[in-house]
């Protein structure tokens, strides 16, 4: 089945719920009118669907390969990646000074979902380096950005993240790798790391490795990292690539799923060392790669989208083609398998878990433009901090969601879903990898806890908590049966939520193991109870469009009927995460080593 952007309900989404209406007229967004990113998501779409769908297919068929410190990527990839680079979409959220297109990152959101969707192993090349985009542009300097910026925008380079080691996993303090200052302005690196996506390939000119290392004299633990560019082909002059630097290739890693996109392990300096050139100032470099870290996360957040998309047109698909039993009401012969109640209960639940997300998604985009362009400095606070609270959410609740989308996918397949020529598995494996990606489910918790939560003591939440209530008063005044029943599980929602967060203020000094072992609960209730909120938003919306009778009133039909479905089905779970939270420690601190 070939891939189709769900272009009606991003844009739904956009206007309806992220107010890009109000985006556009920021200072710096006025070119992100309605009706062109209508235009460029349409072209987007057209893309991805065209050129980078066709070869999902094949790249979990045939993957990368290694041979000799040589990668040559899945047939196809190289011809799309270019084609990818010359149509610009590198650049569409990143400067017009370095070729790129300028627009707001709530219009970079769907395109990365639709891009991810197509192919996701294909798409973690162009994710990574607008990764580099980000960290050069903030902590690079004048001449940094002048050589390395308008090469990764235009496709010609890549950029790549290196922090892994293979002691050192999600504990950065342990990170070995040597940088020594040659007296020139630049350092040579030793060591290896591993787990670096497209850390080689045949698909750009130059790879360009943003990579965290120790000076001799560095102190100890994170406070003594710093981060390096270290280019495969160091860069001449004129800004081209030029001799072939000490970093090589010694092996791809071979994985459950996104199998085409190569995961290398890389080693620098083994032949004299790797020339690399320092980002920003000596051991500051856990601080410049958060800055990539944390685009990274939100990309991830939208991978888990797309992959769960994906999975729901595939499940549907079937669904309505899969003849097999009688309708339960009676039927003259067996009827396709949507006709069956559970078999749309599930297909609901994938809809719904969804665009839930994807609206959680968009919404905290257009919080982060905002926090950038919006003219008064109280505002650009207020969505900063927003935007800060609900970037764990996106990354740590949509990639989980993802599992459960694409495991229920292959559920809804039936035996056919257990057989790899389907298709329905690989989204499964792609998937899995999604919640360990830039920070595991718990790391994007802990944050949430100590860093999102206690640091205000729970202002930025409970300011949150706020904004749903109003929600509540909206539905309550509009009228409809629907809108009452979403009311009620949204209040019960956002009161779950108002109780834990000041379970966690009130005892995450005193009972640290306690609040932490409820993190990744607290977590995913925040995600549902935004989620809910977002539907509750949306379904508001559609009513008033129909009400006025504007729009497509089936779309408009079908979205208060999702948003109902996961109110029902999905929100009403908050009260259980809550119990769990409040729980604390008991039977999860309980054992002792010796005894699990």
């Amino acid at each position: 089945m070939s891939y189709v952007a769900p272009v009606k309900d991003m844009l739904f989404v956009l206007n309806e719920l992220a107010g890009l209406p109000a985006i556009s007229e920021m200072p710096g967004c006025e070119d992100a009118t309605p009706e062109t990113v209508e235009a460029v998501l349409g072209e987007n779409a057209r893309f991805c669907a065209e050129v980078v769908a066709p070869l999902n297919f094949i790249g979990d068929k045939q993957p990368s390969s290694w041979n000799q410190g040589t990668v040559t990527t899945t047939p196809g990839f190289a011809q799309a990646f270019k084609a990818f680079g010359e149509a610009g979409w590198q650049g569409v959220q990143h400067p017009v000074e370095f070729g790129g297109q300028g627009l707001p990152k709530l219009v970079a959101a769907p395109c990365i979902e639709m891009l991810n969707a197509a192919n996701m192993a294909f798409a973690l090349c162009q994710l990574l380096t607008d990764g580099a985009i980000e960290a050069l542009m903030t902590a690079g300097t004048e001449e940094q950005k002048q050589v390395y910026l308008a090469n990764f925008i235009s496709g010609k380079w890549t950029g790549t993240m290196n922090l892994t080691e293979p002691q050192a996993g999600s504990d950065l303090s342990l990170v070995r790798t040597r940088a020594v200052a040659q007296g020139d302005g630049t350092y040579k690196l030793y060591g290896t790391k591993i787990f670096i996506t497209y850390g080689e390939h045949d698909m750009a000119e130059n790879i360009v490795h943003l990579v965290l290392a120790r000076t001799p004299d560095a102190p100890e633990g994170v406070k003594g990292i710093s981060l390096f560019i270290v280019p495969k082909f160091l860069a001449a002059a004129d800004g081209s690539p030029g001799e072939r630097n000490d970093v090589h290739c010694v092996s791809l890693e071979h994985k459950l799923g996104i199998k085409a996109s190569p995961t290398a392990v890389l080693q620098f300096g083994d032949h004299g060392g790797a020339v690399g050139t320092i980002v920003g100032e000596e051991n500051r470099g856990l601080e410049y790669m958060f800055i990539m870290m944390n685009a990274a996360r939100f990309a991830v957040g939208m991978q888990g989208v797309a992959i769960a998309d994906r999975a729901y047109q595939k499940a549907v698909q079937y669904a309505r083609d899969r003849v097999q039993s009688r309708d339960p009401a009676g039927s003259a012969g067996p009827v396709t398998i949507i006709h069956q109640p559970d078999v749309r209960r599930m297909l609901m639940s994938m809809r719904a878990h969804t665009e839930a997300a994807r609206a959680v998604a968009y919404v905290t985009a257009a919080a982060l433009d905002a926090a950038h362009h919006h003219p008064d400095s109280d505002t650009r606070k207020i969505n900063r901090g927003f935007y800060e609270f609900m970037v764990p959410i996106v990354k740590g609740w949509s990639t989980e969601m993802s599992i459960d989308v694409a495991s229920t996918g292959v559920q809804v397949h039936g035996g056919m879903g257990f057989i790899e020529e389907t298709g329905a598995a690989q989204y499964y494996r792609d998937a899995r990898i999604l919640t360990i990606y830039e920070g595991t489910t718990a790391i994007q918790a802990n944050d949430l806890v100590g860093r999102k939560t206690m640091r205000d003591g729970g202002a930025v939440a409970r300011g949150i908590i706020g904004q749903i209530r109003e929600t509540e008063a909206a539905l309550a005044a509009s009228g409809s049966t629907d809108a009452a029943a979403i009311r009620t599980q949204l209040a019960a929602g956002s009161a779950a939520l108002e109780e834990v967060v000041a379970f966690v203020v009130a005892n995450v000094r005193t009972d640290i193991h306690g609040v932490y072992a409820g993190s990744v609960p607290y977590l995913k209730l925040v995600g549902i109870v935004a989620g809910g909120w977002q539907m509750a938003r949306a379904a508001l919306a559609a009513q008033r469009r129909l009400q006025a009778g504007t729009g497509d009133a089936s779309f408009m039909q079908a979205k208060i009927a999702t948003a109902r479905f996961f109110a029902d089905h999905i929100l009403s779970q908050a009260a259980a995460y809550r119990s769990a939270i409040l729980a604390g420690s008991a039977g999860v601190m309980t054992l002792s080593e010796e005894q699990f």
